[in-house]
């Protein structure tokens, strides 16, 4: 695990003043990194650290000579230490880099942001104990869980292609569904459209083919965290996903926050794995060590805001319809998730996405799907102007936001991610 250290100090306060603001996302106790470029150019996209609501260029200001963020990525611990401990030390008050470098900064509203960094591959997995048993439900009343699910991180292969960053418009999938009472299925748009609400853990380092990652390093390959929105399908899902799983309900579209929070900005906000509730397997040993059961899960509170169209055109602000923590929510912790991936001999690289599946509490404010929020369509929630939603419609824009709060330490924020359906 990645120790406290000087550049979490509460006390530090930096010359970017939009960063010393009580509740901004982005102190300069957080530093996370991002891909962007001026908004309206057609430049190459570069490497930036946002601090408060401007963006540092990392070239620009000499700190390091390329534009390749899986480069970045594939350096040792103990070289992203430097490098952060370097950024904090420059960017703090006092610092003798503040007239170079304040020509080196980005207004956050003047810039264009990218995918964080070249994806190669992405799995999903199903962490989320709560939306795994309520959805179950749904299906299996008798076995909401399969009998694995409790012994092995379930996942599945995603696609990295239509991953997007967030400001992502997507039109709605189409593909074939079946009615319970019809012989034959149908072709045409989704009607069943959701959000799920996750997490996205990026490799740093990778591991050569046929060489396993222990459970004991498996965090010292992840570089950062992002918000993920794994858009599904569902009744494209319900058709197709036996015996093989998911493929066109969820290959579509997934949005990913721009900004990849890392592994040591969240130092301070470390929590003890799930509380398995009496009566479940203990984890095999290649999932389980001391240090993995008191510090592995991460303390992060996550929200959902729904702006509709008519919302939108009224100048209505969008409303929140859940917030919950993943301290409640994820089976598994990430460094069980790169154990697990690589246990066979898989190798994995920089840039790799690891999806946590949908985070959901065990409350049913707490849902991270509309599947959970409205019992599968048969309880429409209403909005604050009157609408009601069983899944999502056309114009309906989803947005998660993600922060880090807790006594003694900084708050720092993921950002938020949002994305937008139109017609079919």
């Amino acid at each position: 695990m990645n120790p406290l250290n000087a550049t979490h100090d509460p006390k530090l306060r930096s010359w970017v003043e939009s960063a010393n603001v009580p509740g901004c996302d982005f102190p300069i106790q957080n530093l996370p990194f991002g891909r962007f470029r001026p908004a309206g150019s057609q430049e190459a996209f570069r490497i930036g650290v946002a601090i408060g609501d401007r963006v540092l260029d990392l070239a620009a200001a000499h700190v390091i000579d390329h534009a390749d963020m899986n480069l970045l990525m594939a350096a040792t611990p103990a070289e992203r230490a430097t490098l952060r401990a370097a950024l904090s030390e420059d960017l703090r008050e006092g610092s003798p880099r503040q007239k170079h470098w304040q020509l080196a900064l980005y207004a956050q509203a003047d810039v264009e942001m990218g995918v964080p960094c070249t994806i190669g591959d992405y799995t999903d997995f199903y962490t989320g104990i709560h939306h795994a048993t309520t959805v179950g439900k749904l299906f299996r009343p008798d076995q909401p869980l399969m009998p694995n699910y409790k012994w092995v991180p379930i996942g599945y292969h995603g696609r990295a292609s239509s991953i997007g960053v967030s400001g992502q418009r997507f039109p709605r999938p189409k593909g074939q569904t079946k009615a319970p009472d019809a012989d034959t299925p149908v072709f045409g748009p989704s009607k069943r459209l959701d959000y799920e609400l996750e997490l996205g853990f990026f490799i740093g380092q990778g591991n050569a083919l046929g060489e396993p990652i222990g459970i004991v390093e498996a965090e010292q390959h992840l570089f950062g965290v992002t918000l993920l929105n794994d858009w599904s399908a569902r009744d494209l899902q319900a058709w197709e996903y036996q015996p093989l799983g998911p493929f066109l309900s969820k290959n579509f579209a997934t949005t990913l926050s721009p900004w990849l929070v890392t592994m040591e900005a969240l130092a301070p906000f470390r929590a003890k794995a799930f509380e398995r509730p009496a009566g479940d397997p203990a984890p095999l040993p290649y999932l389980d060590s001391d240090v993995n059961r008191h510090t592995g899960a991460l303390d992060i509170t996550l929200e959902v805001w729904l702006q509709t169209a008519k919302m939108r055109a009224a100048g209505e602000p969008a409303t929140r319809l859940t917030r919950g923590n993943t301290t409640q929510a994820a089976y598994w912790t990430p460094a069980q998730l790169v154990a697990h991936h690589t246990v066979n001999g898989c190798n994995l690289q920089p840039g790799d996405l690891l999806g946590s599946g949908t985070l959901s509490g065990p409350e049913p404010d707490q849902a991270g799907s509309l599947l959970e929020l409205t019992l599968g369509g048969k309880n429409p929630i209403t909005l604050p102007n009157g609408e009601r939603r069983t899944f999502l419609e056309d114009g309906d824009t989803l947005t998660l936001r993600g922060y880090c709060e807790r006594d003694g330490a900084v708050r720092i924020g993921l950002g938020e991610v949002s994305g937008t359906i139109t017609g079919a």
